[in-house]
């Protein structure tokens, strides 16, 4: 009987075929059921990360919760940081105050752009250099000459307390199993990121911070304008923009040094960001593009847009729009322990929990921040 070989050749190539492509399948699925165990896994992993606001178990933190706050016995208030008799409230545990402190930065737009300092009962001062020469170059064994005579500007923070008075009944408070720290630290931040948002946008600097919009503005460059005042640029139309908006949002960016718009970023409010998305270049691209990866900010020329409704509204002479390095541009100094006053006689049968926390904020670099201003 005679084999034929070609046949049974091809008919094994084909089933050769077949299995690598239905192995090659099989890894494909493989590969992506590992993917989407990674994805899961590092989800789990950054869960695991971010302390749970009511698994506070230090013996500070659990006698503070259960003795003052929702019992009010203040002779057992031995173990926090200490009594602040000036302040009308206790200093509460360290933990709880990372909570707080946590919570704010993730809802205060610019307290996550800006540099943030930790000080004592005395507040904060520094000198920045303003002007003349203190370093130069020389040989190993050269004279070494004179330098100019630096200039200096103080700054000095304006500071006010801010406060918050959260409030829950006798009956929340008398549940063992009310994650009171949790609630407090996050109504506290709620509270606290709100006033503050404000305050370093528009504050007045009396009794609060001085936000960048308050400090004096110029159209004069670096080079000549006074230390402190910040520069902009007119968008063309008393109404808005004008028909090149694209360039005057350009001329923003390059009024600014190269240095700082290393870690620039775009300020607006969700109004004038809608505005902003649809404008266009004369070819007709978008100016505005969005992220590319879940967790990436949008993105306006190349820069990120944080969306801060504190901001202005487009209209004749404001100055919706903001484009700084707030690192280098924006000081925020503030007292790190928060003081609770408990409350429980002013609106029965709720207990009040007056909460307070010195804060201050200037201008640091005013060549570090560029405002755009709605005019022809």
């Amino acid at each position: 009987m005679m084999i034929n070989t070609d046949n049974d050749v091809l008919a094994a190539s084909f089933d050769l075929v077949a299995r690598q492509d239905a192995a090659e399948e099989k890894i494909t699925g493989l590969r992506s059921d590992v993917d989407e165990v990674k994805s899961r896994l590092a989800r789990v992993s950054r869960a695991a990360g971010r302390p749970a606001l009511g698994t506070c178990t230090a013996p500070e933190v659990k006698g503070f919760v259960d003795h003052y706050l929702r019992q009010g016995r203040e002779t057992e208030l031995k173990s926090i940081t200490g009594v602040v008799p000036s302040d009308g409230g206790y200093a509460v545990p360290r933990e709880i105050d990372a909570l707080i402190a946590r919570e704010i930065k993730e809802i205060s737009p610019i307290r996550q752009l800006a540099q943030v300092v930790s000080v004592g009962s005395g507040g904060y001062r520094k000198l920045i250099a303003t002007g003349g020469t203190m370093s130069g170059w020389v040989g190993e064994v050269g004279l070494r000459p004179e330098t100019d005579t630096p200039d200096f500007a103080e700054i000095a923070p304006p500071t006010g307390e801010l406060f918050a008075n959260p409030a829950a009944s006798q009956s929340m408070l008398d549940d063992a199993a009310f994650d009171l720290e949790g609630w407090l630290a996050s109504e506290i931040a709620m509270e606290f990121a709100r006033a503050e948002g404000s305050a370093f946008i528009k504050g007045t600097g009396t009794n609060q911070p001085l936000g960048f919009l308050s400090s004096p503005v110029s159209l004069a460059g670096d080079a000549v304008r006074p230390f402190g005042t910040l520069q902009y640029i007119g968008s063309g139309d008393a109404a808005g923009f004008d028909t090149h908006p694209d360039s005057r949002l350009i001329d923003l960016v390059h009024t600014m040094k190269a240095g700082h718009r290393q870690g620039a970023a775009w300020v607006m409010n969700s109004t004038t960001l809608a505005e902003v998305r649809k404008l266009k270049t004369p070819e007709g691209a978008f100016l505005w593009q969005p992220g590319l990866f879940d967790g990436q900010p949008d993105r306006l020329l190349g820069y990120p847009v944080v969306e801060a409704e504190d901001m202005p509204e487009i209209g004749p002479a404001t100055f919706p729009i903001a484009f700084g390095n707030f690192k280098a541009g924006y000081l925020i100094a503030e007292r790190s322990a928060t003081t609770i006053l408990r409350d429980p006689y002013t609106n029965k049968p709720f207990v009040h929990f007056y909460a307070t926390k010195r804060v201050g904020g200037q201008v640091l670099d005013s060549a570090a921040i560029k405002l755009l201003r709605i005019e022809a």
